[in-house]
């Protein structure tokens, strides 16, 4: 079809306000971009051609460089609008891979953070949509958390920190976690921060070096928030001072702490589609998530092992326990089962104790409150020993971990009073144990013998032997002449010889 005629050339070349008069003159596939070009074109070929206001035809060679102008000008339209579509490919709205899931519970330490680190290697070699980090944790080690949140920052993938369910305190790994995260989300009547400072520096340093370091982690944190477009008005305080935001506190400020704030994973699925993240790398990802069901990655067997013995609770029943059974093993010697069991324990509770702050004064403190309360079992204390252990035992338990080092992280307060309770009645029966046997007249030995009956087996005049508990003695009869197979009851020793009286003499004196 050709674009148009000559005398419609001839007709815009000669007058050009005549152009939005005269729309039809050109081909209805090219008309709006020859109103908008064609103009210029045809005052820059024409203008030659006019003399004393007078219009002059086109020419043959103008024609033809009309129209290669106006193919060229088209053609370079379409190109350009090739290249915008391709360049704008990005950011389109594109299924990658699944959205996984993976659950962070109890203390964030060096073991929670090789699990989460696992699961995010996954995610990103699956090419996924998205890996969702459904915080749960009540503590954190903060050495540990901090190079976590650098990578999940970097990350290759989407990455959504949902802290859950309701109820949760997330502490210092909400904090840290939801400003690295591309989304940031949280249930209702959840929380982020802690009362202590996010950041800890060593008092041996000066103060200006101090203050270099808690710069350092609060541009950080800034730095992940202002890119994610969150708010960043509650960083320094909680770097310097602590500070604790709720859902709500985190919503309402303008602009938002966080990104959701979601009921349940599915709500949270729902709030997730169509949102645009913005990676490390520059690649802008538009998110596919509705009616699509995340894809949990549990802990291996060896994992859930590790997290076990991390924590701090279960680290200190441990201790507690393995001191026990290597007790045992010393007090009443066996093939070795008490002690073998109670290293083992002891093992577990030192893994435990690596991954964790703890504080060394307090665990002296752990082993000399039993030192006081073994030694109450070979002293005349009357239980005075055992009191003093058990209260060290308290003190050291509620301050073995260091709160500075791993804010909200402690030993759980039933887990301790049930080792209190039980130590103290374990004390409690072996005193009452060792005082009952204090006041029991003697059973054993030679001075059990008294009281005791005999049988003669020769004749008592007065020497003779008798029978009793098993075995023949000497004996003296205090009554005169006593014949064989009667009976006598003892009365006192005296070296190897036995005293001894009839039983009719206890009648008759009865």
């Amino acid at each position: 079809m050709p674009l148009c005629s000559l005398s419609s050339m001839e007709q815009y070349c000669a007058e050009p306000s005549d152009i939005a008069e005269k729309p039809n003159a050109i081909c209805n596939d090219v008309h709006v971009w020859l109103e908008e070009n064609f103009l210029h074109t045809c005052r820059a070929v024409c203008k030659p051609t006019r003399m004393n206001n007078t219009t002059i035809t086109i020419t043959q060679t103008s024609q033809r460089l009309v129209r290669a102008l106006v193919w060229a000008s088209i053609l370079a339209t379409m190109v350009l609008s090739l290249l915008h579509t391709r360049a704008a490919a990005p950011v389109q709205a594109q299924v990658r891979g699944a959205v996984y899931l993976v659950e962070a519970q109890g203390v964030i330490t060096d073991v929670t953070v090789d699990y989460l680190r696992r699961a995010l290697r996954l995610a990103e070699a699956s090419d996924a949509t998205a890996l969702i980090i459904e915080l749960q944790a009540q503590g954190a080690v903060l050495r540990a958390i901090r190079p976590l949140a650098v990578e999940l920052a970097d990350a290759a993938v989407p990455v959504v920190v949902y802290v859950a369910p309701s109820g949760t305190d997330s502490g210092a790994a909400g904090a840290f976690l939801l400003s690295a995260a591309h989304i940031a989300a949280m249930a209702p009547n959840t929380s982020f921060g802690s009362p202590v400072p996010l950041a800890t520096v060593d008092t041996v340093l000066t103060e200006q070096t101090r203050d270099l370091v808690l710069a350092s982690v609060a541009d950080q944190l800034r730095d992940w928030n202002a890119e994610r477009g969150r708010s960043t008005d509650w960083v320094d305080q909680a770097v310097r001072e602590g500070v604790i935001r709720t859902n709500e506190q985190a919503f309402s400020t303008q602009p938002p702490a966080i990104d959701l704030v979601a009921r349940d994973r599915t709500e949270l699925m729902t709030l997730l589609q169509g949102r645009s993240v913005t990676l490390a790398n520059g690649d802008a990802i538009i998110l596919e998530t509705l009616g699509r069901t995340p894809q949990p990655i549990p802990p291996s067997l060896w994992e859930q092992f590790l997290l076990l013995l991390a924590d701090p609770t279960i680290a200190f029943l441990l201790l507690i326990m393995g001191g026990i059974a290597i007790y045992v093993e010393l007090i009443s010697p066996t093939v070795g089962i008490a002690a073998g069991i109670g290293a083992l324990m002891l093992l577990g509770a030192l893994f435990g104790l690596i991954v964790l702050p703890i504080r060394l004064l307090s665990l002296a403190g752990l082993f000399f409150a039993f030192v006081f309360i073994i030694a109450d079992v070979y002293t005349p204390s009357s239980g005075g020993l055992t009191v003093v252990g058990l209260g060290l035992l308290i003190v050291s338990a509620l301050t073995l971990i260091d709160t500075t080092q791993a804010p909200n992280v402690f030993v759980a307060l039933w887990a301790i009073m049930l080792v209190v309770a039980g130590v103290g009645a374990f004390m409690a029966a072996g005193v009452w144990l060792v005082m009952r046997s204090r006041n029991r007249p003697v059973t054993t030995g030679q001075e059990g013998l008294v009281g005791r009956l005999a049988e003669v087996r020769q004749t008592l005049d007065p020497d003779g032997m008798v029978f009793v508990e098993g075995a023949l003695w000497r004996a003296v009869s205090e009554q005169g002449t006593i014949e064989r197979g009667e009976w006598v009851r003892v009365r006192a020793i005296y070296g190897t010889r036995l005293f001894v009286t009839r039983l009719d003499a206890e009648r008759e004196g009865s």
